[in-house]
């Protein structure tokens, strides 16, 4: 369910298939985003599951499954 969500969200705002996007894929090498879009998917993430991901957190999060984990620690 999280990863649906995410997909959504990254599909959104990097313009791309969210049925290609998986959780080995990095945010920079593999979907192109820059230092914005991550802060963009990031702040999408945490107004679609009504969380708060702490800057240092959100720092170590450089692929979709690193997000799907910050996610799921976060929701528990």
């Amino acid at each position: 369910m999280e990863l649906e969500k995410l997909q959504k969200i990254i599909a959104e705002v990097m313009n791309v298939d969210a049925d290609e996007i998986t959780t080995d894929m990095t945010f920079v090498d593999d979907i192109g985003a820059d230092s914005l879009d991550v802060y963009q998917i990031i702040m999408g993430i945490e107004e679609e599951f009504d969380i708060e991901i702490p800057t240092e957190e959100a720092e170590k999060i450089v692929s979709v499954g690193d997000a799907v984990e910050a996610i799921r620690n976060a929701v528990n």
